[in-house]
């Protein structure tokens, strides 16, 4: 697997390439924080799993945890998902960034 940085409006997405499944993992706290610009991007995907049954219940379907270099600089389990999965996420974030996100995405960033 290979750590890349990929760049949103100046703020960092972790991703790595997943050379077996041939597809990129994203870090879904990553994802969340530059869409909402939430002071704790942890207790609010929490919040929006309780507001969301339905992601609740498939959400060990869709997030993975996938080693990544963390904040600390170490190499950690984050919790990761496809781009099919992020999709999924921002479906539950009520956030006028989520379009403009989807538009750079399908770019190719």
């Amino acid at each position: 697997m290979n750590n890349h940085i990929q760049l949103f409006e100046n703020q960092q997405i972790r991703s790595v390439w997943d050379n077996e499944q041939e597809e990129w993992f994203f870090s879904i706290i990553d994802i969340v924080a530059v869409l909402t610009e939430s002071a704790d991007p942890k207790q609010y995907i929490k919040k929006m799993r309780s507001r969301d049954n339905e992601l609740n219940l498939k959400w060990g379907t869709i997030c993975t945890p996938v080693e990544m270099i963390a904040q600390d600089g170490k190499k950690r389990k984050i919790q990761a998902a496809t781009m099919q999965g992020i999709f999924r996420i921002i479906q539950s974030i009520p956030s006028p960034k989520a379009e403009p996100f989807k538009m750079w995405w399908c770019s190719g960033w």
